[in-house]
């Protein structure tokens, strides 16, 4: 598509104004804005929530699911994907990611290692979500250390906390996909016993894909001009496909509740297992010669077989004493993650997961109605195989909490505190480091000030702080993920961040807009700095130094035409953040590289200023939406923008822009039944897309265009 064209889509989707409007027949009902938020022990609404939520539920989420749960919450505004293939996607909020958004399955963790390397994927199927909360902002009052830049919480209803409306009920759905020859099917169950007190859940999905189709080469023009005087260079490009890019996802749970008139007790056991390529991992491994001059492995290809079994009991009894309600969660989870290199095993990492969760919701003290929390959890890490980075480790958490809402009149406020104690310990503490135990202390503040009934303030200070994970403290080694050595170390200190944030919403007839903007400012933030050392691979040590985010978000969701027979809506959204380090000069640091049995020794030095790394880049998007009697269809578009406030040693990527469509006819019948005939297309001018945030941008574009289709069932 030439420049011309592709320009006037874009603006035509992105540059409508209210001056168009014409008086709406009847007020758009925003459904989202009325869920109850789970993620909250307090129950609160996303519209009455005094800090920033987004919720994705229904229609909503239908659209949005994807593969991963990243790319699923992805068009959210804030909220943006990591990218290590179609396998992996998390969660990036407000340009935090990692181990500081903490994600969850209805408020427990998910107990994978996703937060260890950047191609371990969630062990969360969006697809059988009920529905989706992303927390912006700090959630360390709720959820701990590791929730200091927002948290994702996945609702799944496996354990049943009351009664269905129906004896039985469930939803199902078939789907297609031409990129990637896609094959999905899902089901889900859900009953109760004649008497109302048993109530039953069952799920299951079955996921496949090929390698997908991509618009030009894999590898970029940026790398390819950097190695083109290679012999043979031209002959080895990819180009069309992208090897390394399938997967295979299945996943299963079985829960069963007993529901009384006071309470309910539940348990459930589940079962995720996927098996995924890495895309650009065979000419990673090209790279990494031996001391022979060799290649390591040979150029074989990568997979991942990630497998997870978790068993959850969960309860709750109303009216105890001061206590409204009284909740308890708890989880095992077994995962087990193998890196194939062709068949040949790799390395193994196991990490088994204990949490407890109690949450104590009271009546009004001294006006304020609040809940008191405490949570435990431990970890067992271990890695096992040539390419094992990170040490096996012990981890324990435990803090207690409290938060607690009172209104003032048209003012809500909304206080919290909690306390936590970390304990991190590597299993040759002698040889990587010693034993850590921090103390982590958050502060919050909240205000929502309702001006009119369709206009509100809010305003909100955090003190929140982090403990350093142990792949931060003891990591020691080649990570082929990153194709960089990853240096840990162990006297990193808990980081702090102050939060500011002034946010507006108005809701007015068929019109909403919301804004906000904010500030973090960092106390010994811990990230991966590059280095001028170069051993097999560039090396990369985590340290530590003072940073600034500061962010802006914006959404504008607008039914400007409704004739009764026709409605048509306008949404438009656009989110910006800037992290910078906030030091002067440079550090001078001393780095050991290991290097086989022994060890090489450097003096380096590493900027206390300048931008922070893998930031993602600014967006605008926009979407129309059309909607008449059983059809409903949108067409969208999303800019992502040129990332040049790059990092030392970081490459800039370039703009892109991805284009959207969805279609669906839905039919009711005479039994109360559902059936809904859809399709979406993706990246519908086919455009090479490179995620900035991905260290496989260069050798792993985003698909090229693509159509899902399929058939949905609810009854």
């Amino acid at each position: 598509m030439s420049t011309l064209p592709r320009t006037a889509l874009y603006l035509a989707l992105l540059a409508a104004t209210p001056a168009f409007a014409q008086d709406a027949a009847h007020q758009h009902e925003h459904e989202l804005d009325r869920v109850v938020v789970r993620a909250s022990p307090l129950p609160t609404t996303a519209e009455d929530l005094t800090r920033p939520v987004e919720v994705l539920s229904g229609e909503a989420l239908d659209e949005a699911k994807a593969a991963t749960l990243g790319e699923t919450v992805s068009r959210l505004p804030g909220v943006q994907s990591s990218y290590f293939g179609p396998g992996v996607g998390r969660p990036i909020v407000r340009g935090f990611e990692g181990a500081r958004v903490q994600v969850l399955s209805d408020g427990l963790t998910a107990g994978d290692v996703s937060t260890v390397s950047v191609d371990h994927a969630v062990s969360i199927e969006p697809f059988l979500a009920d529905q989706i909360e992303v927390l912006k902002g700090p959630a360390t009052l709720l959820y701990g250390s590791g929730a200091i830049g927002g948290a994702v919480n996945v609702v799944d209803g496996r354990v049943p906390t009351r009664a269905t409306d129906a004896p039985f009920q469930g939803r199902a759905e078939l789907r297609a996909g031409t990129v990637n020859d896609e094959r999905t099917g899902m089901l889900r169950l859900d009953g109760t016993s004649a008497s109302g007190n048993l109530v039953f859940h069952v799920d299951a999905l079955h996921r496949e894909t090929g390698d997908y189709e991509i618009p030009g080469y894999a590898e970029s023009e940026a790398l390819h001009e950097e190695h083109e005087e290679e012999e043979g260079l031209e002959e080895d490009r990819v180009f069309g496909v992208l090897p390394g890019s399938a997967l295979r996802t299945d996943s299963a749970a079985l829960g069963m509740s007993w529901i009384g008139s006071r309470g309910f007790l539940g348990a459930a056991q589940s079962l995720y297992n996927t098996r995924y390529g890495i895309p650009g991992a065979a000419h990673a491994h090209d790279e990494d010669e031996g001391e022979d001059g060799e290649a390591g492995h040979d150029g074989e290809s990568v997979r991942i077989v990630l497998d997870q079994r978790r068993t959850e009991v969960r309860g709750g009894l109303d009216r105890v004493g001061i206590f409204d309600t009284a909740r308890i969660k708890l989880a095992r989870t077994d995962y087990t993650h193998t890196e194939f290199e062709g068949d040949e095993v790799g390395t193994v990492f196991d990490n088994d997961t204990t949490e407890a969760r109690l949450e104590l919701a009271h009546r009004a003290l001294a006006g304020w109605a609040g809940a008191f929390g405490a949570q435990w959890s431990r970890r067992d890490f271990a890695a096992v195989g040539d390419e094992a980075f990170v040490p096996s480790s012990v981890s324990r958490d435990a803090g207690l909490f409290w938060i607690g809402r009172r209104d003032f009149g048209p003012v809500a406020a909304e206080l919290g505190l909690r306390h936590d104690r970390n304990e991190v310990e590597a299993d040759d503490a002698t040889a990587i480091g010693p034993a850590r135990d921090f103390d982590t202390t958050s502060l919050s503040a909240a205000l929502r000030w309702d001006l009119t009934p369709d206009l509100h303030v809010s305003f909100g200070l955090d003190r929140a702080q982090r403990s350093p994970t142990a792949e931060e403290l003891y990591s020691s080694g080649l990570h082929v993920a990153t194709r960089s050595f990853e240096i840990g170390s162990p006297t990193l200190d808990v980081e702090t961040a102050n939060r500011a944030e002034i946010g507006l919403h108005w809701h007015a007839g068929p019109l909403k807009i919301g804004a906000s903007v904010y500030a973090v400012q960092f106390d010994d933030f811990i990230y991966l700095a590059g280095t001028d050392i170069e051993e097999e691979a560039p090396v990369r040590v985590w340290t530590q130094a003072d940073a600034r985010f500061t962010g802006a978000e914006a959404e504008v969701d607008w039914t400007f035409l409704d004739t009764g027979a026709n409605r048509f809506g306008l949404r438009l959204f656009g989110d910006v953040v800037r992290a910078r380090l906030d030091g002067e000069g440079r550090r001078s640091i001393e780095v050991s590289v290991p290097h086989g049995d022994h060890a090489h020794d450097y003096a380096t030095e590493i900027a206390l200023t300048g931008n922070l790394p893998r930031i993602a880049p600014a967006r605008v998007g926009g979407e129309l939406r059309w909607e008449r009697g059983p059809w409903r269809a949108s067409l969208g578009a999303i800019r992502y923008a040129r990332q040049d406030r790059v990092a030392e040693f970081e490459q800039a990527t370039p703009a892109y822009t991805l284009v959207d469509a969805h279609v669906t006819w839905h039919l009711d019948t005479a039994g109360g039944n559902a059936w809904e005939l859809f399709a979406d297309a993706s990246n519908l001018l086919d455009e090479e897309a490179r995620v900035h945030t991905s260290f496989l941008k260069d050798y792993a574009p985003l698909p090229g265009r693509g159509i899902s289709f399929g058939v949905r069932a609810f009854f």
